[in-house]
């Protein structure tokens, strides 16, 4: 079975490749959705694909714009900026596609 991987997404595995605030594309299975009271509508994400997981920040005006993905989304494309601090590595989304349709692929059999 071969992981539908959309075009020019960059492995979980490899995020730390690029230079710090360099414009990624990360895509995967939405894990986890936080959105704390604390954080002022800031939403977190947590992506998934078959070489580890991917944070994602969601900052609240982006939301507004992304809403129906955000909530919804099963699988998302994430293009956004790398921010590596205290040895944490976060996507900050500046888009954010619902590609849940290519799951239907994994169903698929060669």
């Amino acid at each position: 079975m071969n992981w539908p991987r959309p075009p020019s997404c960059l492995p979980a595995n490899r995020l730390g490749l690029p230079p710090n605030g360099a414009r990624v594309t990360v895509a995967g299975l939405v894990i986890l959705r936080q959105r704390p009271g604390t954080a002022k509508g800031v939403i977190f994400i947590t992506l998934e694909d078959e070489t580890g997981v991917v944070n994602i920040i969601v900052w609240r005006k982006l939301y507004e714009q992304f809403r129906r993905a955000v909530i919804a989304g099963r699988m998302l494309r994430v293009t956004g900026r790398l921010q590596r601090e205290n040895g944490v590595t976060h996507v900050i989304s500046e888009q954010i596609e619902d590609i849940s349709p290519l799951l239907d692929r994994l169903l698929d059999t060669p």
